[in-house]
């Protein structure tokens, strides 16, 4: 089911399966990714409880050995409605016994999105009912439009960091697992990525030590989106690897995938939420439609 969230400046559509962000529209200008099925089916989907994928799909937990998919299991759940306004909607998650087999955990996930004038904040929040501690993390992959509104071509976009920067690039094996390597990434006076798709030859382009602002923009347009993630250290830059796909995702992450070769242990993974029973873990990231 969808569900619209709408004010004077922006038309938003949000789905229960996955609590996927469908459509922004401004005007007769759609923002998000339409969701070819013969390209990318998907449209912004969420990440958890992981970022990326295991090695062999496999993890281990206090001895025993549990598979999960690439961005853990929730683009196909159905969430239900915590709350919901004109202007905003809390869609909620919580185990049952599916993800009890791939995941043993307890836990609630709520995912706001919350529509102020030009802005949509996707706010988490990441809760511990149980007795161990949970280990969780959470990432975006909104999928753009590009070119927006049909205005230029790919090539003629590129994305502006808020504030100059040194990034490091996260160099991932040929199969996108973690090498443990990083190297320096050139921005073009320090603020600017050119869009071009050689960039994902391989797959995407991971970042961090990044300016916690970023504006797809072009020339040939005022259309831009800009996205804000403070809570977020990583961001991913991606489309369908060796296509000349018309989309963007813009990907701020909390998490990375694992090491390559690696078969890794949930206690101890990297760059996980580490959850005490009762607590509550949040983060958010927000998007400005222009």
């Amino acid at each position: 089911m969808l569900y619209t969230l709408k004010n004077e400046q922006l038309t938003v559509q949000v789905s229960d399966v996955g609590a996927e962000l469908h459509s922004v529209k401004r005007g007769d200008c759609e923002y998000i990714w339409v969701g070819n099925p013969d390209i990318w089916s998907f449209k912004a989907p969420l990440v958890f409880p992981i970022c990326g994928r295991f090695f062999g799909g496999k993890y281990t937990y206090r001895g025993k050995t549990y598979e999960m998919g690439v961005h853990g299991f929730i683009r196909p759940s159905v969430f239900t409605v915590d709350a919901q306004t004109e202007t905003s909607i809390c869609l909620k998650l919580t185990e049952n016994e599916e993800t009890k087999k791939i995941y043993p955990f307890d836990f609630i996930l709520k995912v706001w999105y919350i529509l102020e004038g030009d802005r949509l904040t996707n706010r988490f929040e990441i809760t511990n009912p149980g007795d161990v501690v949970l280990p969780a993390t959470i990432g975006g992959h909104p999928g753009f439009n590009v070119p927006l509104e049909g205005n230029g071509a790919f090539t003629d976009y590129y994305l502006e960091f808020g504030k100059a920067c040194s990034p490091d690039e996260i160099v991932l094996s040929d199969t996108c697992f973690l090498t443990g390597k990083k190297r320096a990434y050139p921005l073009v006076d320090g603020k600017i990525l050119p869009l071009k798709h050689e960039l994902f030859s391989v797959d995407a382009v991971f970042m961090s030590r990044i300016d916690s602002t970023v504006t797809l923009k072009s020339k040939t347009t005022e259309r831009y989106v800009t996205l804000n993630y403070p809570d977020m250290p990583y961001l991913g830059i991606w489309h369908k690897p060796r296509t000349e796909a018309p989309y963007v995702c813009i990907e701020p992450w909390c998490g990375l995938p694992g090491f390559d070769g690696v078969t890794e242990d949930m206690e101890t993974k990297h760059d996980m939420f580490r959850i005490e029973p009762g607590a509550t873990q949040t983060a958010e990231f927000s998007m400005i439609f222009g």
